[in-house]
């Protein structure tokens, strides 16, 4: 069951990733939140911030999560909008907080009603 929530948060994650492909941000730095800003809202997330730095015009935050997961998360600094994020989950590692809870495939369709042809379940 681990490696199954494992593998679909991977799946998810590098899912998203694609449609960032472009990570660099392009904000004005006359526009840029301050970095305490941000090491505030990540910390009410529950996360433990180890470093936050820019690279490639984003705010990148390194630290853990509440479960000791390790994050690398990057921000526009203008807006403080994610962009992108890295989970490196442990062995007792839970995707919930990122992904939510992980539906059957015949529970799925009994809430969406039935699959159309052509259309994605």
């Amino acid at each position: 069951m681990i490696l199954y929530r494992t593998l679909a948060a991977l799946a998810v994650l590098s899912a998203s990733s694609a449609a960032f492909a472009d990570n660099d941000c392009t904000d004005p730095m006359s526009e840029w939140k301050p970095r305490e800003l941000l090491r505030q809202e990540v910390e009410q997330r529950g996360w433990t911030v180890q470093r936050i730095k820019v690279d490639d015009g984003c705010y990148e935050v390194r630290g853990t999560d509440r479960a000791g997961n390790k994050i690398k998360a990057k921000y526009a600094p203008a807006t403080l909008r994610m962009r992108s994020l890295e989970v490196d989950f442990g062995p007792s590692g839970d995707t919930s907080d990122y992904l939510g809870p992980v539906q059957s495939r015949a529970n799925h369709r009994e809430q969406t009603g039935p699959a159309n042809k052509g259309t994605l379940p």
